[in-house]
């Protein structure tokens, strides 16, 4: 078991560049609901947690019903606008070759997301990549992120010991969800948080491109196996 390895990705920010659907999305739910016109870098700064959550941090004054009303009414704006012909939330540069050499180095693959299982689904059918993931952990089974449970889940699903199991993400969610979990937290640059954010919350190493994620993923988890574990 414990020679099984297990790189877990975050989805938005990390694999796909989806900052504008997110955004138009979420100013559509406000709109809905009269609640004014939400900044985009606060938007930005949410993506990543699952949807409740995420409104109430933009809306912390809110009450918990608002939080909800916000959260469906982004909902049906996220699935109005994926259907639109000129809709495009594209892989990352290099996100592709990646997942191809580290299945080619025998790595198992995963998402952690704060995605619903239905978004998930469509993203996956949008970039062909069904198939290609052991597991899936959605914000629908499990709490948000950084609560350490959809990397638990996954690690028992594929019967990979934590030691081995490397997340790849662009917030300090993801971070602190890795930390938590006693897994390795790979920070991306080219996400939606910044550099000092993603170290702040306990990042490894921070990634400037797809090009050496295998080789950081070597080392790292490398270095883990050779440290006896916690108590």
């Amino acid at each position: 078991m414990t020679h099984l390895r297990l790189a877990m990705f975050d989805v938005d920010g990390t694999l796909i560049d989806s900052q504008h659907t997110i955004i138009s999305a979420m100013t559509i739910a406000w709109s809905r609901l009269d609640l004014g016109t939400p900044k985009p870098d606060h938007v930005r700064q949410i993506i990543g947690l699952s949807l409740v959550e995420a409104c109430a941090m933009l809306l912390p004054w809110a009450t918990p019903a608002t939080h909800r009303a916000v959260a469906e009414a982004y909902k049906s704006a996220f699935h109005t606008l994926r259907l639109m012909p000129e809709h495009d939330d594209p892989l990352f540069p290099g996100a592709l070759a990646a997942l191809d050499q580290l299945e080619t180095d025998g790595w198992l693959l995963g998402l952690a997301t704060g995605k619903s299982r239905r978004g998930v689904e469509a993203m996956l059918d949008t970039h062909g990549l069904h198939g290609r993931f052991v597991t899936i952990q959605t914000a629908d089974e499990n709490p948000s992120k950084p609560d350490p449970s959809m990397l638990h889940r996954a690690a028992d699903e594929c019967g990979v010991a934590i030691a081995n199991v490397a997340m790849i993400g662009d917030t300090s969610y993801d971070m602190a969800m890795a930390n938590a979990a006693r897994a390795a937290a790979i920070g991306v640059s080219w996400g939606y948080q910044s550099l000092e954010e993603l170290r702040g919350a306990g990042a490894k190493v921070v990634l400037d491109s797809f090009e050496n994620l295998t080789r950081v993923l070597d080392s790292v988890i490398g270095e883990r196996s050779c440290v006896p574990p916690q108590s």
